[in-house]
């Protein structure tokens, strides 16, 4: 007998988190305190949640710096950004439908972009 094999589409999108953080938690304080957790959130380089679990479950504060400056976190968001329509067009492209005018437009703009974006990044490692 010959076995049937299924094919299954894997799903595209963002992987799964191992431990999922959904649960919420809501601390009153004075508008002063608020103010003084953002500050140490801050300057820890964390986000107040972050900042909050840590400081909660180990009582202390590493202070951590960002590996990357804003401006390369920025580029990459809008590089994934970017991809993304690209991916989207594309997967049109490989099926049936025709791009209609919006489309290309949009795919000539983001490509002026892109062309941009490179320029910026050859004149930052120069």
């Amino acid at each position: 007998m010959e076995e049937q094999k299924t094919i299954t589409k894997k799903k595209g999108g963002r992987p799964k988190k191992a431990v999922k953080k959904d649960q919420l938690l809501a601390v009153k304080c004075s508008l002063y305190e608020r103010r003084a957790i953002e500050a140490r959130a801050k300057s820890a380089n964390l986000s107040i949640s972050e900042y909050l679990r840590e400081i909660s479950l180990t009582g202390k504060i590493d202070r951590r710096e960002k590996a990357l400056p804003k401006e390369v976190l920025e580029l990459t968001g809008t590089l994934n950004h970017m991809a993304a329509n690209l991916n989207q067009i594309a997967k049109k492209r490989n099926g049936v439908e025709e791009l209609n005018a919006l489309e290309r437009a949009t795919l000539k703009v983001q490509s002026g972009e892109l062309k941009g974006i490179a320029a910026q990044i050859k004149t930052f490692l120069l």
